[in-house]
């Protein structure tokens, strides 16, 4: 099935398809092509929405950031170019730096996105929205996490003070930016000495949203990227501060997915914002 849909897709006869294993409720595999062209692909059963969602994230990424073309996408597939690994260097992390600051730039008209949002195979609540971005950030990313995460009701309340204080805590006012939604390290490649970013969850949200992501499980050469981020697009007064409140949305994503530590570490950054 994934050897035939992937040559009706892209018009050409599948030489070799290797498996490299599983990732949600996807497989992931390698292709080569008889027209020479190397493919990753992520297959799945059709369930929901995830590989349009993610295809349609790639595009509209595409005019702004360092992202793959879309090969194809249907309910079944995504097939992206081949990328091959590579090192990341200091010269490369500062060059992330200034194309995420290019890209969060490219600023859409709302907070949320013209598309069905996943992120993982969870949902997210994409639709658009022109409040400001801390009351949207708590109604559709916080509030519907907690209740997912599986929290203590002693860890939970810190989470519910968050979203009950947004107001105070979110900083000062943004335009919405054009951000990744999902950029931890694993989602940033480094081929040819140049990041790629993979996996988005794309949406119009806040541009802090990604460094802090980048900081949650730590990115190479962190130092550079913010650098030259700020230096290209400075940062707002107290984003540091800010960073675990970015950071508690998709630690409370790890909490629905996979519990266990998850949960202590989304209570600790709820009261790391409070403090």
């Amino acid at each position: 099935m994934t050897r035939t849909r992937i040559e009706e897709l892209l018009g050409a006869r599948v030489v070799r398809l290797d498996d490299l294993g599983s990732s949600h409720a996807w497989t992931l595999h390698r292709a080569s092509l008889d027209d020479g062209r190397e493919v990753f692909v992520k297959a799945a059963d059709g369930r929901h929405g995830v590989f349009a969602a993610e295809a349609a994230g790639l595009r509209w990424l595409a005019g702004a950031g360092p992202v793959p073309d879309v090969l194809a996408a249907d309910d079944h597939l995504l097939v992206l170019p081949w990328l091959p690994p590579g090192t990341p260097t200091p010269d490369a992390a500062e060059r992330l730096g200034r194309e995420l600051a290019e890209m969060h730039a490219a600023s859409p008209d709302a907070y949320g996105a013209p598309w069905e949002g996943f992120i993982a195979d969870l949902p997210l609540d994409n639709t658009p929205d022109e409040r400001r971005w801390g009351p949207w950030y708590a109604e559709r990313r916080l509030a519907p996490f907690l209740r997912r995460a599986g929290l203590a009701s002693g860890d939970a309340r810190p989470v519910e003070r968050v979203i009950e204080e947004i107001d105070r805590l979110a900083g000062p006012d943004e335009p919405p930016a054009r951000i990744h939604g999902d950029l931890w390290s694993g989602n940033v490649l480094w081929p040819d000495g140049r990041a790629m970013l993979v996996d988005p969850a794309a949406h119009g949200g806040h541009r802090e949203t990604d460094l802090a992501m980048l900081a949650l499980f730590g990115a190479p050469h962190l130092d550079r990227v913010l650098a030259a981020y700020d230096e290209t697009r400075p940062l707002a007064d107290g984003w540091r501060e800010r960073v675990p409140l970015h950071q508690l949305h998709p630690l409370l994503v790890h909490a629905a997915l996979f519990g266990g530590s998850y949960r202590d570490q989304a209570a600790q950054a709820a009261r790391a914002v409070l403090r």
